[in-house]
């Protein structure tokens, strides 16, 4: 496993893109640094591991954060309509 040194304004897909040359991995990247994966935008300077994409890897799948619920789904159509709270 190699690392990888953050610098200032880096997101789980903007290294995934560097690393992997694409985004579609920062799922992997973020299981692997479970403690970090609070941070949207990765503190400058912060060190993460960066596994190899196993042969079997299952991309379909997207990390927690960007994954749609109904709840999710009810909160962005109320704000769409612009019926957001006054």
């Amino acid at each position: 496993m190699t690392t990888y040194t953050t610098v200032q304004g880096d997101t789980w897909d903007l290294i995934a893109f560097r690393v992997y040359g694409s985004e579609k991995y920062m799922k992997l990247l973020a299981e692997s640094n479970m403690p970090l994966v609070d941070y949207l935008i990765l503190p400058s300077g912060t060190e993460i591991n960066v596994p190899e994409i196993p042969e079997n890897y299952d991309d379909s799948d997207t990390v927690f954060w960007r994954q749609s619920n109904d709840a999710n789904k009810e909160t962005y159509s109320s704000i769409e309509e612009g019926e957001d709270d006054e």
